[in-house]
């Protein structure tokens, strides 16, 4: 699977509200200045990033977005798969690490698929935001 400019935005964006942690919003326009992305595109991922709860958003003068929760408990397996969606690395394994083979996996590479998937997806609840801001 290759990751979109979601993830790398995505990720690149939330490690600067892990920088703010201390309870102060950023608007979106200085998430997009900092970080030289798209206000418009940023506006998309974060509603993702709210809707997965990731983020919560604050209006007024000093609003825009802060974390929702510690960075030491958000993992970059849960931003990814917000911005992302379902992560199931190939067409024949699901994402509980189910196998859904149309041949009845009858190929012979279904264990390696399967463990690959899994490694991948436990590394990546493995990284905490925090870790990436230290």
């Amino acid at each position: 699977m290759k990751f979109s400019t979601k993830t790398t935005y995505g990720i690149r964006a939330m490690i600067l509200l892990a920088h703010h942690f201390d309870g102060s919003s950023l608007s979106l326009s200085k998430i997009a200045q900092t970080e030289d992305l798209s206000q418009k595109y940023l506006e998309r991922l974060f509603a993702s990033l709210k809707k997965a709860g990731l983020v919560i958003s604050e209006k007024g003068a000093n609003g825009g977005y802060r974390l929702k929760a510690h960075p030491k408990d958000i993992s970059m397996y849960d931003i990814i798969k917000a911005l992302e969606g379902k992560l199931s690395f190939f067409h024949c394994i699901n994402e509980d690490g189910q196998v859904a083979c149309s041949q009845k996996c009858r190929c012979g590479a279904t264990k390696v698929l399967v463990a690959v998937q899994s490694s991948v997806i436990k590394a990546l609840k493995n990284i905490s935001l925090q870790s990436l801001i230290k």
